[in-house]
């Protein structure tokens, strides 16, 4: 577990702690998506339904990938 500070929209401070693996999930989305690691976060936050920004993280992660595979090629 490794945790992770972030800003959200630009003024509210928080961190997450979330698996290595599913943080390297995040940076390389962050990536694809051409958004900052805190646009990522603000993102999500803005849509999450869980009280719990971290598992907020890893739910996004996973309906991304999942989207991802299911998508027509």
């Amino acid at each position: 577990m490794i945790k992770v500070s972030a800003l959200v929209a630009n003024r509210h401070a928080t961190s997450i702690t979330i698996e290595e693996e599913f943080f390297e999930a995040f940076l390389a989305i962050a990536d694809e998506l051409k958004l900052s690691r805190n646009q990522l976060i603000t993102q999500i936050d803005r849509t999450r339904t869980t009280a719990n920004l971290s598992s907020a993280v890893r739910i996004y992660i996973l309906q991304y990938y999942q989207k991802k595979l299911t998508a027509p090629k």
